[in-house]
Parts: C-alpha cells; structure tokens; sequence
C-alpha cells in the first residue's frame, strides 16, 4: 500500500504581503550617536589623562640616561645618552642594604598596621556600643588623622622617640608608619565591612565559631581584594616616605631607598643625572608592584561601593 503526498502551496495572500525592513525611529538614531559619541569621548578622556600620568615618568627616565651637563642646557637632547648614572648610583649607594632596610620596615609596619585596622573596623561596624555617640566619636577620631599634616607630627615623634630611646633604630620608623596607615586603612576596611552581609557571620556563630575563627574563616577570604589594596598602598607610602626617615635616621646603615635621591644633593651642587637614576631605581619596584596587582587595587577600591 502506497501513500501519495501532495506538494504543499504557499498561500497566496502571504506571498502577496512584501516585508519591509523595521526603521529605527529618529530618536533612537539620535541617542545610538549622542552615546557613540560619548564613548570616543570618554575613552579619548581617558588616553589623555594616561599620558599625563606617564609623562613624568618617561621624564624621568629619560632625564636619567643623559650628563648633568645637559640637563639644565639642553634637556631635549637625544644625542649623548648613557648609562654612567646608573653606574654611579650602583657603585656609590649601598642599594642592596638600602632595599633590604626598607623591606624590613615596610614588613613589619604594614603587617601591625593591618591587623590592627582590622580590629578596629570590626569593632566599629560589628560591635554594639551602649551609646551611638561613642561609636561615631571612636569612628571620627581614626579617620581624623587623615586631616594631620605629616610635617606637624615630626617634632613630636622625634621627641618620642628620645624618650623611648628608639631613636635612629627601626622601630623610630615602624611605629609612626602604623600610626599615619591606620586612618586610611580603616576608611577603606570600614566601608567595605558596612556592606557585607552579616547572615554570613551569623551563620559561623550558630555553628559553633567563635569570634577569631569567624574573623579568619568568613570575613579574611571575603575581604581579599580590600586587604590587598591597603597592603599595597601602604609598601608604596613607606618606599617613597622621606621627612620621617630623614629626621628620625641617623645612621647610614639603616637608611631606605627614599633616601637614595637626597645623597646626590649637596651643599653647593647638584649631580641631576645621578638624582633622576636614583629615583628612576626607586620608581621601579613601585611600578611593578602596580602592573602586577592592579586587578586588586581596582577591586579593593570599589568593594562595598554598590550594593547587591
């Protein structure tokens, strides 16, 4: 038994209806080329101010390959480039002693400092004061700080230091450094611990957590990209902090890197070329300390900034 299948016809009516293409009305073929033009200018905005920002370092490292000679007469000149001041800096600066100086300092007072923001941020955003006015009153005197000029605290920290007899150590450092990192620090820890879910926390305590397991196992992992940017910024103030070092540092076996510029400035001259390569060898590790975690001080800066 066969079964037959006839063809089947398009209908007519349908065939006889042309399709037309849908036009965009006026004003969204306004608004596609307002925003367009937007974009190129926004991302022209931001080239330029890139190049702005780059600009003093090329500078500078260009500045760093050329003579003294040069650099006041003809700073432009593209003719005598050479490595000699690089070759100073390395044979009359102990760089090796001085790096290691500054890691020491920056280790130690970046850590104190961090765990001791943390601490008061947790208390801040986490405890429950008997009055709201002691709460904003501890809250306001931390971030006050931020409003202290460096210079007005040098001659008190220096007579501080005297009498703790610190002076010329260390810890003349260690302590002002934890000290001006706490308000920043705090600024940041706090915004970010205003916004995160307190669920979380409470979830730890009714499994048994107690305070120190609930700070290290739910609010560290989740606070990474905050941590990271105060633990960045700070390594970059300590490497390029000069008036403390400058005054609270006597001895030229404990001096930073910040220091490095100032030994090609003397009393009567001024060696421009060994001055530029030195801070073009202080500039770099700070560079690749940005380059290398950048995706974290862009997270850390806007954490807590949008709620979800």
């Amino acid at each position: 038994m066969t079964q037959t299948t006839t063809p089947m016809t398009p209908n007519p009516e349908l065939s006889r209806t042309p399709v037309t293409p849908t036009r965009r009305a006026p004003n969204d073929l306004r608004s596609m080329r307002r925003r367009r033009v937007g974009l190129y200018a926004g991302g022209a905005a931001a080239y330029l101010i890139t190049f702005l920002i780059i600009l003093p370092i090329l500078w500078i490292a260009l500045l760093s390959l050329e003579p003294s000679r040069t650099i006041l007469s003809d700073p432009f000149s593209l003719r005598s480039l050479t490595f000699d001041n690089y070759r100073d800096v390395v044979a009359s600066l102990p760089l090796v002693q001085m790096y290691k100086n500054t890691i020491i300092v920056a280790v130690a007072s970046v850590t104190i400092g961090a765990v001791v923001s943390f601490m008061a941020s947790f208390a801040l955003t986490r405890m429950v004061f008997r009055r709201r006015a002691a709460q904003f009153s501890v809250r306001f005197y931390f971030l006050a700080g931020l409003a202290v000029p460096v210079y007005v605290l040098l001659f008190p920290i220096y007579r501080i230091d005297l009498a703790l007899g610190i002076f010329g150590t260390y810890a003349a450092l260690i302590l002002p450094y934890i000290a001006v990192s706490i308000p920043f620090n705090t600024l940041l820890l706090t915004g970010f611990l205003r916004e995160f879910p307190a669920e979380l926390e409470e979830a730890a305590i009714m499994d048994g957590a107690g305070l120190f397991r609930v700070c290290w196992s739910v609010v560290l992992p989740t606070m990474r990209p905050v941590i990271a940017t105060v633990l960045i910024f700070n390594v970059v103030y300590v490497f390029n902090e000069f008036p403390f070092v400058s005054i609270l540092i006597n001895d030229p076996n404990l001096a930073t890197v910040s220091l490095a510029v100032s030994r090609f400035q003397g009393q009567y001259t001024v060696n421009y070329g060994g001055m530029m390569a030195a801070a073009t060898l202080v500039l770099l590790p700070q560079l690749a300390i940005y380059a290398l975690f950048q995706r974290h001080v862009i997270a850390g800066l806007t954490a807590g900034a949008v709620k979800g």
